[in-house]
């Protein structure tokens, strides 16, 4: 007998909560079967949330993912799904290196900002220690 999961049991497995469920099966990316009025989710509906959510997890739009699972269906060699999925990585792994250059000269930039400005507050600081001195060595004016 093939184990069947309640939405329960499947939100708890993944770690999901079943409102996550239910927005896939709204979005047509799983498809529970019906015993009564109960949800039920297969081993494949298992299987098929575990990929969603790591699709999701390394930035692929449902979308992406809901083609990927599609190309699964509809070929049960997977030839044309890999392809699909090594494009969608490179292109994705491409964004990824992208923001990471963008993230690094940020961080540069707000590293030489963070410079300028403690150079400016230890040069007042300087400038006030100055006076400061100055001031307790002379003498004050006669009234």
């Amino acid at each position: 007998m093939r184990k069947l999961y309640t939405v329960t049991e499947l939100a708890e497995a993944l770690g999901v909560t079943p409102r996550a469920l239910r927005f896939y099966e709204d979005k047509g990316l799983v498809t529970p079967q019906r015993a009564g009025t109960t949800r039920v989710y297969t081993h494949r509906d298992r299987g098929r949330l575990a990929l969603i959510l790591r699709g999701k997890r390394l930035g692929f739009s449902l979308r992406e993912v809901g083609e990927w699972l599609d190309l699964y269906d509809a070929d049960p060699n997977q030839g044309e799904q890999m392809r699909l999925l090594v494009a969608k990585v490179h292109e994705r792994i491409a964004g990824l290196e992208r923001q990471r250059d963008d993230l690094e000269e940020t961080l540069s930039e707000l590293r030489e900002i963070e410079k300028a400005a403690r150079r400016h507050l230890d040069t007042k600081a300087a400038e006030g220690r100055g006076k400061h001195e100055a001031a307790a060595v002379t003498p004050p004016a006669e009234i």
